[in-house]
């Protein structure tokens, strides 16, 4: 072969240099569900709703009842009940998760608040109200409609 030549390359070379790529990819963390403390139960089943962890502190101040709260380093996770996204928009700065399952978390979410008693739930409307708050969005139903 001469200087300047490109060989081509056969299947079994491409093959070993397409898994040599896929295993050097860093998979993603396997989703995980919340799990509640031992004695909570969930009544009304469990969504989560997630913000980020900057947010957290000053969302806890302007609640009037919080329920379990998770941290997992740059999101905090409010528990409320199944369906709480049912007609409601939540600002985009929120990951809204169905069963509670957290996916894309650098680690496992570790419990920072507990409530008393034993139901897990952050009343979801004060929760909204205070993330678009927060969010400096307006709550769905006071905006104005258009025909």
């Amino acid at each position: 072969m001469s200087a300047g030549t490109v060989r081509p390359l056969d299947l079994n070379t491409l093959v070993r240099l397409s898994r040599r790529r896929q295993a050097t990819r860093a998979s993603p963390p396997p989703p995980q569900r919340l799990g509640l403390p031992e004695g909570m139960t969930d009544p009304l089943g469990c969504d989560a709703v997630s913000v980020p962890a900057s947010l957290g502190p000053g969302l806890m101040s302007r609640l009037p009842r919080v329920g379990c709260v998770y941290e997992d380093g740059s999101r905090w996770w409010w528990i409320v009940p199944a369906d709480s996204d049912v007609a409601m928009e939540w600002p985009s700065l929120v990951a809204y998760s169905a069963g509670a399952v957290v996916r894309d978390a650098g680690c496992r979410p570790v419990l920072i608040h507990r409530p008393d008693g034993d139901v897990p739930y952050t009343p979801p409307i004060p929760l909204y109200l205070a993330l678009c708050g927060a969010a400096g969005a307006t709550p769905g139903w006071s905006r104005a409609l258009s025909a």
